[in-house]
């Protein structure tokens, strides 16, 4: 499996002869049509920015809610963590996908946290090998962000960058994050290839250099 990152919470997930996923293909500084991403499913976890959902070549299937899904061989969660003001009642919406392949490589892309999941919804995200983490966001520290990585168990950590999160800050919080972790010498690396029968016991961070 082999997953690209191209800025913000857009990546792109392939697997040879499998489901082919783009993630949140929003925010206009991705120019993602002059990328020309190719896939079979798009999901979307959050509103707020200009989609571009046309630029991605192929019949792509779109997912934009909670629910499970089968597209191909590829099995998809969507599930809600929707973060509620008490003291405004606004709802910012988000939602977390879950996706698993037939060769039990199963990846989870938590869109836009603005909180830490409860327990239970931990629990409903089951067995993840690789976790694309937004860092950066006012919602979560860097410590409840490593208790959150711990409490998931993944294989791989693939940060991203929140949308309302500028480049400089989320350095920042990267940089925080890697340090918590005892990985402040991760190197950039321009993509993510693993296999199943290629996972550490120990969770890894992979910090992505976005493509172009």
């Amino acid at each position: 499996m082999d997953i690209h990152w191209y800025g913000f919470s857009c990546f792109r997930i392939a697997e040879r002869g499998h489901t082919t996923v783009v993630t949140d293909p929003r925010h206009p500084r991705l120019n993602l049509a002059k990328l020309g991403l190719k896939a079979d499913l798009v999901t979307i976890s959050h509103e707020g920015m200009a989609e571009q959902v046309e630029a991605i070549r192929g019949e792509a299937y779109l997912i934009s809610g909670a629910g499970e899904y089968e597209v191909g061989e590829l099995f998809v969660t969507g599930i809600p963590l929707h973060a509620h003001d008490s003291e405004t009642g606004k709802v910012s919406k988000n939602i977390a996908y879950h996706l698993e392949y037939p060769n039990k490589l199963n990846v989870l892309h938590l869109g836009t946290l603005h909180q830490k999941p409860d327990q239970s919804i931990i629990e409903q995200f089951d067995e993840v090998h690789v976790l694309l983490l937004p860092v950066g966001g006012a919602g979560l520290s860097g410590d409840e962000l490593a208790d959150l990585i711990s409490l998931i168990e993944p294989g791989y950590v693939l940060p991203m960058q929140p949308a309302d999160v500028s480049d400089d800050a989320f350095a920042t919080a990267l940089g925080v994050l890697l340090a918590g972790m005892g990985a402040v010498d991760a190197e950039v690396q321009d993509m993510l290839r693993v296999t199943s029968s290629g996972l550490d016991e120990q969770t890894q961070i992979i910090p992505l250099r976005p493509g172009a």
